[in-house]
């Protein structure tokens, strides 16, 4: 089980089932990057990237979740990443990113990606996080990268000189 992270009076979590009403609300309550269909993300798709196709986080303060994040498995992309429009530019979305990003390197994965509507405060947020911005995936949303991070060089251990072997 994974520790929780403190940030002043922030607790940064992995999400559960009983975190998937509020999240949805935070999803329908931004103002950018907003679903033109939001019967499209389901509960069970949450439930399903909360174990199985990924995994969640979310951050709150005395019980009330101020931001979540998903990543996804099978692409290694950041699957969401919302925060409440009150709460945006305080801390929540950059530990929320790092989370996801961190458990997808775990993996084996050399790189995340993850979509956002263009010219947006996601886009510019993206970018300041050090994400490489790439082309347009469609008319509005343009792909962003984020590379791993280098392993320190490891160096070879010292090799014990060579013992003469015993012929018999």
């Amino acid at each position: 089980m994974e520790t929780q992270e403190k940030k002043s009076n922030k607790i940064f979590r992995r999400a559960t089932s009983a975190d998937i009403r509020e999240m949805m609300e935070i999803r329908l309550a931004v103002k950018e990057n907003t679903l033109s269909d939001p019967s499209i993300i389901t509960y069970q798709m949450c439930q399903d990237y909360l174990e199985q196709l990924g995994r969640g986080w979310c951050c709150e303060v005395d019980g009330k979740i101020l931001g979540f994040s998903y990543a996804a498995k099978a692409d290694a992309s950041i699957w969401a990443l919302f925060v409440r429009p009150e709460y945006e530019g305080q801390g929540v979305g950059a530990p929320l990113l790092k989370l996801a990003t961190e458990w997808l390197f775990s993996l084996g994965n050399p790189q995340v990606k993850l979509g956002t509507t263009a010219n947006t405060r996601a886009d510019r947020f993206y970018l300041a996080q050090g994400w490489q911005r790439g082309g347009m995936k469609n008319a509005v949303e343009v792909i962003y990268t984020l590379e791993a991070p280098a392993t320190a060089p490891t160096t070879a251990p010292a090799t014990a000189p060579a013992t003469p072997s015993a012929s018999v």
